[in-house]
């Protein structure tokens, strides 16, 4: 309420100002005419200065602070790749028997448009795990030893801007949590294991797009992290931090 009656008292005294200065004016020259037409022309173009700041010079800056935020957020979502995200995706592919060969096998120089076309190609693949191949504790310790660091993610406001990646963190902490539901991963029903599954299939289906746009920023602000988590591809079977030739 007192930003309110702030403002209300900046408008007044702005008025009030600009009324004591055409008064001054008018004192001074005497001359009502010219006064009134110079006042009409500077309220014609009040029209053509909201023009310019609302839809052009706000735009601007808007797109400015979106710019700095969206880096403030790839910091977040790299962190998260490097804590779980990357060790998720690579437990999950290992074990996707529909994964194309060589679908996410990319070079330390290959252009924006092969990114794109990875996510293209991710659209068409099926994200399904074999659950017989799947080991339900080591995916469970995993997770159970990040769920802290999940949930400092949760906390940050900056995440608002990313609806995407929000969706990846709720996605995974809810398999965190029906892991962690069960006291024993060995021996449950048919139907259990399914479910499970399609917990899987939401995490796996949401967190691979993400890390191919993770990649193409890296690629683009962080040449020297790029190198390194391209060494670490998790749908490489064969990825190694080792720098070979």
């Amino acid at each position: 309420m007192s930003n309110i009656k702030k403002q209300i008292l900046i408008g007044t005294l702005l008025v009030f100002l600009s009324a004591l200065v055409y008064t001054i004016h008018y004192f001074i020259f005497r001359d009502a005419h010219h006064l009134f037409i110079y006042l009409k022309g500077d309220i014609a173009f009040v029209f053509l200065e909201v023009l310019m700041v609302t839809l052009i010079i706000e735009k601007i800056l808007y797109d400015r602070e979106k710019k700095k935020m969206m880096k403030k957020l790839n910091m977040v979502i790299g962190a998260f790749f490097s804590e779980v995200g990357t060790n998720i995706l690579k437990s999950f592919a290992k074990i996707d028997n529909h994964i194309h060969d060589n679908i996410l096998y990319f070079q330390e120089h290959s252009k924006p448009d092969k990114f794109n076309e990875f996510i293209q190609k991710l659209k068409e693949n099926e994200f399904i795990v074999d659950i017989d191949k799947m080991q339900w504790d080591i995916l469970k310790k995993m997770l159970s030893e990040k769920r802290d660091f999940m949930l400092r993610l949760l906390e940050n406001p900056s995440l608002l801007e990313h609806d995407k990646f929000t969706d990846v963190l709720w996605a995974t902490f809810h398999l965190t949590e029906e892991l962690e539901s069960r006291d024993s991963l060995d021996g449950l029903p048919k139907e259990d294991y399914m479910h499970l599954a399609g917990d899987v299939h939401r995490v796996y289906s949401k967190l691979s797009p993400q890390w191919i746009e993770y990649m193409k920023h890296l690629q683009t602000d962080y040449p020297h992290l790029f190198s390194l988590a391209l060494r670490l591809n998790p749908f490489n079977p064969e990825s190694s931090a080792i720098v070979k030739e």
